[in-house]
Order: structure tokens, then C-alpha cells, then sequence
């Protein structure tokens, strides 16, 4: 009987190592594939740094975001190569100028054939998507494993999908919530054995700032401070003086700012379904136009009256914007996924919130030229953390590759950041950043111009119809109003970013600019 005891212990002992074994060989399948992090980055669309609470605004309702920030590392000089919104994308996927990529303005067609982001990170093991705005003239073909996204610019109500099958289907509801219940579904139905690399293209905040319903009138007892620079005289700077963006000029009051707009006339409108075009109509035509033919104003009083809507619809769209976020957040963490997972918010390049009188972006200024960029990945990236070295969103693709432990081609001219996160900086000082804007003259008038972007200052070569040089010290005027480009003191600081601007020129193999320094 001792002997039966002691002879079914031994087995069931040897059953549970046996069964542990087991579990452990298939836990263990994908052994490298657990020790990769997943990866997801949200890309807004021209949400400027400058409007969100973890860069110093007060008025901003950006809860998540800051949660990111505070979890995270917040970077306060990335920069972007090429401030408009395809191009800023193509950089994003290629880790390259867009001289180099193909992708030099939004009329273009991006050849979604050559090396990208998605296929090096398929090669190291993982499972790719992008789920919402693409907006680069072509589809994504074979670049990702699953994709689906708005033709063109999409809407934000009631907008049409797209799929690699070639399936367009309309999507009632609001695009911001919409594109974060395809993104949670496809990480339902995804490959569970494998990372992931899921990119969410929002809509959000673009021209031409449509809330949702529950956000209409969100900022109304807002009175918005008036950018200090906001009827700059352009002096010293004609290129800004040619420009057509502002916010007194350019500014449309029916399509941007819907005062007396006509609901059967615009197609974005004609999308809504009943109510939602009755909600925008009790708020747009008995509120806001009341308002705006009750003041009857005009000159500078109507420009500010103009930059006071323009910031209550594009604040308004942003609560959407930071909502969203949250809820991919809290999907993250009701699946256990946060600690195994990137997060990064970004923007496609900064914009302009009335400095300068603008709207928009494009040129080589503090307010375009830097975009929001924040990490979370728990354990790695200390929480709270701030990086102010200078990097560009050329940067991202080999930074994403380094941490995933993927090879970095040697083709990509960005340069990974990753030992920035990590808190492992040699030392060196930082490289200047190089930029380059080409789509002229149309929508908005910006001449085209190049430049590098150090510590200090921001040199800017002006060409086509207009040539000129302009130089900013950015840490004495941050807002870019003295141009000390002819000034004798600045002389020998002008020879030497010069010689720098050459040599980015001549590194990143811009042949463009090159002939331009050629024929001064």
C-alpha cells in the first residue's frame, strides 16, 4: 500500500513537470517575439505643440497626452525636414528627405514600392498596420500586413474606409472615434504570437476644424491671448511678406469658420445625416453668425474676432483628438499590453495658432518646423523625462528599428535617438538639422527655401522668386522677428552656418540646393 502511495506520487509529480514543460515550450514559441516591444504611434495631423498641456498650455483640455508625458519622455526640439503634411509622412516611413523619397509636396504620388519602415520591421518579426489618414496620393499596397484608411484627406463626419482589398465603405459616426474602433479591433484580430507595429492616422486637427457634437462650443468662455507677434509687419522678411495664410486675409469665414455656411453647398456638410447637421446648425447659424452679424466688425477687430472662432473649433477638435487617446490607453491596459508596448504621439509637423497672424505651416519657424513627440515604454524610458536635444522626424524610422533590435540600412539617413531615451548620450554636440520646402506657389504663397536648424540659430536660403538669406538667434528672439542675416556682428556666424549648411547639403545629397549655393 506504501509502495501504490509513494508510486502515484512520484507520477503526479511527474505529470505536473511534464505539463509545466509543456506550457513553457508554448509560451515559449516565439522567444524573441516576447522580448520585442510592440510599437504604436499616433500621428495627428497639424496638432501644434503649442497647444497641448505638457508643453506649457494652460487653456488645453489634453489629459492623455500629458499622462503620456508624464510616463514617459517629452521632446522639445523635434523637428520636422519638411513642414506640410504628405511630405512630413513620407519621411516618417522611409527615414529619408523627401528629395530622396520621391515625396516632395502633397501633389504628389508616393512610390509605396521602395523601402520602408513596415517591411524592415515584417523582416524582423513583426505585424504591421495603419489604420486611418495616409494622404500620400497613392494607397498602401503590400507596405503593410493590414491597412485601412480615408482616400485622400478624408472626412470628419460619416467618412469613407478603403482597404487593401479595395473595399470603400462609409462609417457613420466621427472619424476620430471611428479610426480608434478599427484600431482596436484589428489588435483583437491581429497575430497574437508576433509584435506588432500598428500606426493610427488621425484626422485630427485639420483644416477645416469640425468638433465633434459633444464638443461644440467647448472653449466658448475661452477669451484666447493674442499671440504677441500676431500683427507682425513681416519687416526685414519678404518671403512672410508674400505669403497668403493669415488668419485676417486667408482665413475663409463660411468654409473655415462656418458663419453663414451653406449646408447643400459643401460636401462636407452634405455628409452629415440629420442630426448631426442639425446640431452643427443650431450651434454655427443661431449662434456663431448671430454673433459674427451682431458685432458687424471689420479691420483688425474682425481679424481677432476671426483668430478667437479659429481657436475655438480647433481646440474644440483636439478634445476628440486627446479623448481617443485615452481610450487606446485604456485598451492597452485592459489587455496587458502596456508594459510590452511603445506608445508614441506625434504630430506631422507643427502649425500655426495666430503667431506670425497664420494659420498653417510650411515655413522654417519655430511654430511649423517643431512638432509634439512623446515615448512611453515603461521600464525603458523614464517617466517624466525631457529630451531638448535637437533630432528630426527623419530620426524616427531607425530609432524604432534600434529598439526593436531590427538592422538599420545603411541607405536611411536618419540617425536612431534612441540612447537619447535610454539616457545613454555621449556627449557629443548635437548635428544641425536640415530642411527643405518646395510646394510653391499654391495654396498659400510660402517660397520655397532650405536651411539647418542648430542649438542656437536657424539659417534660411530663400529661392526661386525670391533670394535672399535669413538669419534667427532662437534662443534671444524665439519668435523669429530680427533677420541678422546682413548684419556685420553676425558676419563671421553667418560664414561658418554656411559651411555647415554645405555640408548637410552635400551629405544628404540635395542636388537642388546644391545648384542653388552653386549659382550665388
Amino acid at each position: 500500500m506504501i509502495r501504490l502511495v509513494v508510486f502515484w506520487s512520484i507520477a503526479c509529480v511527474l505529470a505536473v513537470l511534464g505539463s509545466i514543460k509543456f506550457l513553457g515550450s508554448k509560451t515559449n514559441k516565439t522567444p524573441q517575439a516576447a522580448a520585442q516591444p510592440n510599437i504604436i504611434v499616433i500621428i495627428s495631423d497639424d496638432h501644434a505643440y503649442q497647444a497641448i498641456g505638457a508643453y506649457g498650455n494652460k487653456i488645453a483640455h489634453t489629459p492623455n497626452i500629458d499622462r503620456l508625458a508624464k510616463e514617459g519622455a517629452i521632446f522639445k526640439n523635434q523637428l520636422v525636414t519638411n513642414s506640410i503634411c504628405g511630405p512630413s509622412r513620407a519621411c516618417f516611413l522611409t527615414g529619408k528627405y523627401s528629395h530622396i523619397n520621391g515625396y516632395k509636396a502633397n501633389d504628389r504620388k508616393f512610390n509605396v514600392d521602395q523601402q520602408m519602415l513596415p517591411g524592415l520591421l515584417n523582416k524582423a518579426g513583426y505585424q504591421t498596420a495603419w489604420i486611418g489618414k495616409w494622404h500620400l496620393g497613392t494607397l498602401p499596397g503590400k507596405a503593410f500586413d493590414h491597412w485601412e484608411i480615408m482616400p485622400d484627406q478624408g472626412f470628419y463626419y460619416n467618412p469613407d474606409f478603403i482597404n487593401q482589398n479595395n473595399d470603400t465603405t462609409r462609417t457613420e459616426g466621427y472619424v476620430t472615434n471611428i479610426i480608434t474602433d478599427k484600431a482596436t479591433q484589428w489588435l483583437d484580430a491581429r497575430d497574437k504570437s508576433k509584435p506588432f507595429f500598428l500606426v493610427v492616422g488621425e484626422k485630427a486637427t485639420h483644416r477645416e476644424w469640425l468638433p465633434d457634437i459633444q464638443d461644440l462650443g467647448a472653449y466658448d468662455d475661452v477669451d484666447f491671448p493674442l499671440p504677441t507677434t500676431f500683427f507682425d509687419d513681416y519687416a526685414g522678411r519678404p518671403a512672410a511678406q508674400q505669403q497668403y495664410m493669415t488668419i485676417a486675409k486667408a482665413m475663409q469665414l463660411d468654409r473655415d469658420l462656418k458663419v453663414n455656411v451653406d449646408f447643400k453647398e459643401f460636401i462636407l456638410y452634405k455628409r452629415m445625416n440629420a442630426s448631426q447637421r442639425k446640431a452643427f446648425s443650431e450651434y454655427y447659424q443661431q449662434k456663431v453668425t448671430k454673433d459674427y452679424e451682431q458685432k458687424n466688425l471689420s479691420d483688425k477687430a474682425l481679424a481677432i474676432w476671426k483668430y478667437q472662432r479659429y481657436m475655438k473649433d480647433y481646440y474644440a477638435t483636439a478634445n476628440s483628438l486627446d479623448r481617443n487617446i485615452g481610450q487606446i490607453l485604456n485598451y492597452l491596459d485592459n489587455e496587458q499590453l502596456s508594459k510590452n508596448t511603445i506608445v508614441i504621439y506625434a504630430s506631422d509637423q507643427g502649425f500655426y495658432l495666430g503667431e506670425h497672424g497664420w494659420f498653417d505651416k510650411r515655413f522654417m519657424y519655430e511654430e511649423s518646423l517643431k512638432t509634439p513627440f512623446i515615448v512611453r515604454y515603461p521600464g525603458k524610458v523614464k517617466a517624466g523625462s525631457s529630451v531638448n536635444n535637437i533630432v528630426a522626424n527623419v530620426d524616427w524610422a531607425p530609432t524604432l528599428l534600434d529598439v526593436a533590435g531590427a538592422k538599420i540600412p545603411a541607405d536611411i539617413q536618419g540617425k536612431s535617438f534612441w540612447p537619447l531615451l535610454k539616457g545613454t548620450k555621449t556627449g557629443k554636440p548635437d548635428k544641425p538639422v536640415y530642411y527643405h520646402y518646395y510646394e510653391y506657389p499654391g495654396p498659400h504663397l510660402v517660397n520655397p527655401h532650405f536651411g539647418i536648424r542648430t542649438n542656437q540659430y536657424t539659417l534660411i536660403r530663400f529661392y526661386g522668386k525670391l533670394n535672399y538669406w535669413e538669419l534667427y538667434d532662437v534662443k534671444k528672439d524665439p519668435n523669429e522677428l530680427k533677420n541678422l542675416a546682413d548684419s556685420k556682428e553676425f558676419a563671421p556666424t553667418m560664414t561658418d552656418l554656411k559651411k555647415k549648411l554645405e555640408i548637410a547639403i552635400s551629405e544628404y545629397k540635395d542636388e537642388e540646393a546644391e545648384q542653388v549655393i552653386k549659382n550665388l
